[in-house]
C-alpha cells in the first residue's frame, strides 16, 4: 500500500530552542517499508501545509497516519485529516502517538468520520498489521486499534528496540533539525521507558513502567550510520544502568565514532553513575538537560521527583566539573505570585546554567490529570503546550503571563542575547559556513515568540475541539493509568535501587 506519514507543525517553544527529527515516525515508516509498503513522510515542523497538499495530490496515498505525541497538535491533525479525506476519497486515515493514546475515543468522536482509527501504544509493531487489515479486512483485530465501533486487542509492545532502524532517508529537510547550538542535530534512542513515577509525567504510564535497552552493538552501529555531526540522545533518563552506557561507549570507541552529544537525565542518576558520564564527555558529550523541576523540597515532593534539593545542586556541581553545559528545567506552578517569580529570577541569575521554564499542565495519562483536571479553566487542546496556564492562577492571568515572560526574558538575555552571540561567535561562524542558520535565528527570535499579549490572546480564540474531562479513576492502583498493561519482562537489576515498583 501507499502510506503517507505526517508530523504536525512545531509548537511554541520549538520555534526557538529546538526542532527535533520525528524519530518515532521514522521508525514507524521503517516498519511499514520492511513489510513491503511504499512510504512517504511529511514533517510539518519544517515543511508547509501546501507541501502536504502537493504530496497528497502526487502520491495519492491509500493510508495516511498522523503522529500525535502532543495534545496541542490534535486540532490541526483533525482538520488536515478532513481535507485529505476530501482530496482522496476512500483513503484510510489514522492517528497514533503518545498523547492521542490517552484520549483516543474522544478524538475519534470529535473527528466525525475524518479519522478512521487511532492506534494506542507503540506504533512499530502495529503499523504492518493495520495496513494488512485495511487491505484485506479484519481491522478490529489489530493490536491497539480504536475505532468508533470500539476497542480491539491490547496494544503490543516491541520485544527489542534494536529494530526497525529509523528511515532517516525519507526526511528531505534534515538540515533543519537542531537543539541549541548543535546545528544540525540528529536523534537516537538507547533506551525506552522510565521506571520512575513523577506525578506530572506520562512516560511511565504509557509504557507501563517498563524499561528496555538497545543492544550496545545495534546502538553504536546506528550511531555510526548517522551523517550529522551532532546527536541528541532522546532517552527519558540517560544512563540509568551504567554498565549499559559503558557498553555502548566501548562499541562507539571501537568504531571511532566522533559526535557531539546532548542528553537528558536525572540528578540522582548523574551522581550515582558519574563515571559513565565522564567517559561520554571524552566521546563528545557537551550538553545535558536536567529536570530539576523545583528548587525546594516542597516542590520536589509535589511532583514526586524522589530527589532532594541538595542532590540537585550537587549534580550541577558535578556536571560543571565534567565540563558539561547544563540546561535546567523548572516547572512554573500557576499558584506562584510575583514574589515567587522574583525568587526564581534571582536563582536563574545566580547559576551559570541555562534555566528553562515550563508551566505545570495536567496531561491525560498523568496522575495530576486525575487530581487537577476538574479545575481546568480551558479545554482547548492548543493551550496544552506547557507554555500556557490551563488551571487557575493566583495572579490575574494577564499578570501571570507578564511575570512568566519577564522571567523568561531575563534568562534569555543572560544566555541568548548579544553577549552570548559574541561568546558563541566561533560556533556561529562554523555553523553559518556550513549553511546552518537555525541557531543564529534562535538568538534573536525570543521576543517574536514569547509575548504576554500573544499568550493571553490565545485564550480568546474560538474553540472547535475540546479536551475531554477525565473519567473517574482511582489512581491508588496506578496500573489503571497504563497504556501498555503488560510491561516487558525485566530483571530487578533494571530497576534503579531507590525506585519503588509501584505495582
Amino acid at each position: 500500500m501507499r502510506l503517507l506519514l505526517v508530523h504536525p507543525s512545531a509548537l511554541m517553544y520549538s520555534e526557538i530552542f529546538l526542532r527535533l527529527e520525528p524519530l518515532g515516525l521514522e521508525r514507524v515508516a521503517a516498519a511499514a517499508r520492511d513489510a513491503g509498503h511504499e512510504v512517504r513522510v511529511v514533517d510539518l515542523q519544517v515543511r508547509r501545509h501546501q507541501d502536504l497538499r502537493r504530496t497528497v495530490a502526487s502520491f495519492v496515498p491509500e493510508a495516511v497516519g498522523f503522529s500525535l505525541n502532543y495534545l496541542a497538535n490534535i486540532p490541526e491533525a483533525i482538520d488536515l485529516a478532513r481535507r485529505i479525506k476530501q482530496a482522496v476519497p476512500g483513503c484510510f486515515v489514522f492517528f497514533g502517538g503518545h498523547s492521542v493514546s490517552f484520549v483516543s475515543g474522544d478524538v475519534l468522536e470529535q473527528a466525525e468520520g475524518a479519522v478512521d482509527a487511532v492506534i494506542r501504544g507503540e506504533g512499530e509493531p502495529a503499523v504492518a498489521p493495520l495496513l494488512e487489515a485495511v487491505r484485506d479486512g479484519g481491522i478490529e483485530g489489530v493490536p491497539g486499534i480504536i475505532t468508533r465501533a470500539g476497542h480491539g486487542p491490547a496494544p503490543t509492545m516491541l520485544h527489542s528496540i534494536d529494530s526497525p532502524r529509523p528511515a532517516r532517508d525519507l526526511m528531505s529537510h534534515r538540515r533543519s533539525y537542531f537543539i541549541g547550538e548543535l546545528d544540525p542535530c540528529a536523534s537516537i534512542e538507547f533506551t525506552r521507558g522510565c521506571p520512575w513515577d513523577c506525578s506530572f509525567c506520562s512516560a511511565w504510564t504509557f509504557y507501563g513502567r517498563s524499561y528496555r535497552k538497545a543492544s550496545p552493538e545495534a546502538a553504536a552501529e546506528e550511531l555510526a550510520s548517522i551523517r550529522e555531526p551532532n546527536v541528541f540522545i532522546v532517552d527519558d533518563v540517560a544512563f540509568i544502568r551504567p554498565e549499559h552506557g559503558d557498553a555502548i561507549a566501548h562499541e562507539v570507541e571501537r568504531r571511532r565514532v566522533r559526535k557531539q552529544y546532548y542528553l537528558e537525565t536525572r540528578s540522582d542518576v548523574l551522581l550515582r553513575n558519574t563515571e559513565v558520564f565522564d567517559r561520554w564527555t571524552r566521546l563528545g558529550l557537551r550538553y545535558m538537560f536536567l529536570g530539576m523541576e523545583a528548587i525546594d523540597a516542597e516542590g520536589l515532593d509535589l511532583y514526586r521527583k524522589r530527589v532532594s534539593p541538595d542532590d540537585n545542586f550537587r549534580a550541577l556541581e558535578t556536571a560543571r566539573k565534567l565540563g558539561i553545559d547544563v540546561a535546567i528545567n523548572l516547572i512554573v506552578d500557576p499558584a506562584w505570585d510575583a514574589e515567587r517569580f522574583r525568587i526564581i529570577r534571582e536563582f536563574a541569575l545566580s547559576v551559570p546554567e541555562i534555566v528553562h521554564l515550563t508551566v505545570m499542565t495536567p496531561y491525560p495519562g498523568t496522575e495530576i490529570w486525575h487530581t487537577e483536571a476538574r479545575r481546568l479553566t480551558t479545554r482547548d487542546y492548543r493551550l496544552f503546550d506547557i507554555q500556557h496556564a490551563v488551571v487557575p492562577t493566583t495572579l490575574p492571568l494577564d499578570e501571570f503571563y507578564r511575570e512568566l515572560v519577564r522571567t523568561q526574558a531575563v534568562i534569555n538575555r543572560k544566555h541568548l542575547g548579544w553577549r552570548t552571540a559574541f561568546g558563541a561567535a566561533q560556533v556561529l561562524g562554523r555553523n553559518l559556513l556550513r549553511g546552518q542558520t537555525n541557531f543564529a535565528r534562535m538568538l534573536w527570535k525570543f521576543n517574536q515568540v514569547y509575548n504576554p499579549a500573544r499568550q493571553l490572546a490565545d485564550h480568546h480564540r474560538s474553540v472547535r475541539y475540546e479536551l475531554p474531562l477525565p473519567r473517574h479513576l482511582d489512581v491508588g492502583d496506578r496500573r489503571r493509568l497504563y497504556v501498555h498493561t503488560k510491561p516487558a519482562a525485566r530483571s530487578r537489576a533494571d530497576r534503579p535501587k531507590d525506585v519503588d515498583s509501584g505495582e
